[in-house]
């Protein structure tokens, strides 16, 4: 019996002793001192959560800012207004026109900033997965797709920097040419490049497609689209989308002109495909397409305000 005793009192003492204490790695904490510091790390997640829709909100707005300069650029240059030309629908003519504006270096300091929030954003995007895309091949393909728009306009960012500071050696070259040349000089080079120029051009029918089938409706959750004043403005989704689709398949025509001839000079960015724009179809088309890149910045603009971004 006292045997019995002895051994109920040993798992009263190992009852009370786990109630008491919390062993992690070896290391014994009052469970007092854990639970009170639960509530902290939680608070501490949801304020750092809480940085994720600025950084995406600002990020969207300098992102729209860029497209509406390129748009109202390449209109401009379509019917030959205010002596521009296609060669300013470039980064670096984008940039130049910024910073030669009233209180242009603050400007572009301002955009470099936001541009920076978008990466920043996107990466947040891939690598915690706060959109829940999961780690199949469908959501991984969709995670990078994130960081690559990010990369993108960082490297918007570190141009306009390097403008900022005057301490940009470009020459003025265009940098696909520099891209595409360098591709060409390897061996399959030919072969790279015209990879290069498929996946672009699937990026561009999926923008297509994407505007047309009324897939970017679910950025603007918060706007009421059941006024008409408001359906109009959730329609410049539709036609930015397709804009900036038709841009990126030229891209890949040029692009894949330069691998059909392994001439990397048939290549070129926004400005050459402007150009090629205006020679084939006109001011008219140009024009319009022009405009179209501006609705998109606007629905940019949108998104910034309207859209509900996940943080977990």
């Amino acid at each position: 019996m006292p045997h019995s005793t002895t051994f109920a009192g040993h798992k009263s003492l190992h009852k009370n002793f786990y109630l008491k204490f919390y062993c992690y790695r070896g290391l014994l904490f009052e469970r007092d001192d854990v639970l009170k510091l639960i509530p902290l790390t939680l608070s501490t997640q949801e304020t750092s959560r809480k940085w994720v829709p600025i950084l995406a909100r600002i990020g969207l707005t300098a992102k729209g800012i860029i497209y509406c300069v390129m748009g109202a650029v390449a209109f401009m240059a379509a019917f030959k207004i205010g002596g521009q030309s296609e060669n300013n629908t470039n980064k670096k003519g984008i940039i130049s026109l910024i910073q030669h504006q009233f209180a242009g270096h603050l400007l572009l300091a301002l955009l470099i900033a936001g541009l920076i929030c978008y990466c920043l954003w996107r990466a947040v995007q891939c690598f915690t997965d706060t959109e829940s895309k999961g780690t199949k091949t469908k959501g991984i393909v969709v995670r990078s797709r994130y960081l690559l728009s990010g990369l993108v306009y960082l490297s918007f960012a570190v141009a306009a920097i390097k403008i900022l500071l005057h301490s940009s050696n470009d020459d003025g070259g265009d940098t696909n040419q520099k891209f595409i040349h360098e591709l060409l000089s390897k061996p399959f080079g030919q072969y790279l490049v015209g990879l290069a120029a498929a996946i672009i051009a699937g990026i561009g029918i999926y923008q297509m497609v994407y505007g047309l089938a009324g897939k970017y409706k679910k950025h603007v959750s918060g706007l009421h689209l059941h006024s008409s004043a408001t359906a109009y403005l959730a329609k410049a989704g539709t036609i930015g989308y397709v804009a900036r689709g038709i841009v990126w398949l030229i891209i890949s025509w040029l692009m894949l002109k330069a691998a059909i001839y392994s001439n990397s000079k048939a290549a070129g960015d926004t400005n050459e495909a402007f150009s090629f724009l205006h020679a084939s179809y006109g001011s008219v088309f140009t024009g319009i397409l022009g405009l179209g890149l501006v609705l998109y910045g606007a629905f940019s603009f949108l998104r910034a305000r309207f859209e509900h971004f996940k943080t977990a």
